[in-house]
C-alpha cells in the first residue's frame, strides 16, 4: 500500500510529491520515506546547511543569470540553504512619482553555503550557472568578508558598488552601526565611505560612514594571494562615474 505525502514549502515547487510506504500497520514506526526527486529526475537532497562538525559549510560565491540573483537565491532558501543577495537601495524618479529601486552590489553572483561535495542540488537550481572557483574545485569566500557585507546590508546606509581595492589607508569603525569593521577609507569630496571587497570575486563595494566613526588610520599590507575565479568579471557598473583618480583620506 502506498500513500502520497504533500510537506508543502517544506520542498522547492520544482520537487515532487515525497511517496510513503508502510505496511498493512500505518503506525508512524514503521513508515519509510524512499526519496524524492527533482523535476529533471536527479535525486534532490535537502539543503545540506551543516558539516560533519555540526559547524556551517563556508560560504561560496554562485554565478547566477543576470536580473535571476534573486529569484535563484529564494530557491535555494527554499531548498533548505543560506543564501545571500546583496542589495542596494537608490530611488528612481518616475513621471508622476520617487520609487525605491533595489539592485545587486554584485551584478551576476550570490552567495550560498553549500557543502562542496554535494553541489550537484545547487547547480540545478533555475538561474544558476556555475559555483565560482578554480577549475572544477569550489573556492569559499573569506566568512569575515560575508560578515561585513551583511552588516553594511543591514545598517541601512547608503551602499553602492565599487572598483576593487586591495590596497590601501585600513580603519576601524568604533562608533555607530558598523562598530568594530575594518575596511579601507576614502573621502570622496564631502563624503567618507568605508570599501569593503571580496577578494576572490575581486569586487568592492562603498558605504558612506559619519568621519567621527573612525578610528586610527593606518596602511594596509597585500592579502594573502587568492586563486582567480574561473569566470570572467562583470564590467563594473560605476566605473565611470567615480571621475578619476580617488583620494584617500
Amino acid at each position: 500500500m502506498s500513500v502520497t505525502v504533500a510537506h508543502g514549502a517544506d520542498f522547492p515547487t520544482s520537487a515532487k510529491l515525497l511517496t510513503v510506504v508502510s505496511g498493512r500497520n500505518l503506525g508512524l514506526h514503521q513508515i519509510r520515506v524512499l526519496n524524492s526527486w527533482d523535476s529533471k529526475g536527479g535525486s534532490f537532497s535537502r539543503g545540506d546547511g551543516m558539516s560533519a562538525r555540526n559547524q556551517p559549510w563556508p560560504w561560496y560565491a554562485i554565478l547566477a543569470k543576470t536580473s535571476r540573483e534573486k529569484t535563484a537565491s529564494l530557491l535555494l532558501e527554499n531548498a533548505g540553504y543560506e543564501s545571500f543577495v546583496p542589495i542596494s537601495k537608490y530611488l528612481r524618479r518616475w513621471s508622476d512619482r520617487m520609487k525605491e529601486v533595489e539592485v545587486p552590489l554584485f551584478p551576476g553572483y550570490l552567495f550560498c553555503r553549500m557543502n562542496p561535495h554535494n553541489r550537484l542540488p545547487v547547480l540545478r537550481t533555475p538561474g544558476v550557472i556555475q559555483i565560482v572557483g578554480v577549475g572544477k574545485t569550489p573556492i569559499a569566500v573569506e566568512e569575515e568578508e560575508i560578515a561585513g557585507i551583511q552588516r553594511v546590508g543591514k545598517s541601512g546606509l547608503p551602499t553602492m558598488p565599487w572598483p576593487y581595492m586591495k590596497i590601501g589607508q585600513v580603519v576601524r569603525i568604533e562608533e555607530g552601526p558598523l562598530r568594530g569593521l575594518d575596511g579601507i577609507v576614502l573621502r570622496i569630496k564631502s563624503a567618507v565611505k568605508l570599501v569593503l571587497s571580496v577578494s576572490l570575486l575581486q569586487r568592492s563595494v562603498a558605504v558612506e560612514i559619519d568621519r567621527r566613526w573612525i578610528s586610527d588610520v593606518h596602511v594596509a599590507r597585500a592579502g594573502r594571494s587568492k586563486p582567480s575565479p574561473i569566470h570572467p568579471l562583470h564590467p563594473d557598473p560605476l566605473a565611470s562615474l567615480t571621475g578619476g583618480p580617488l583620494e584617500a583620506a
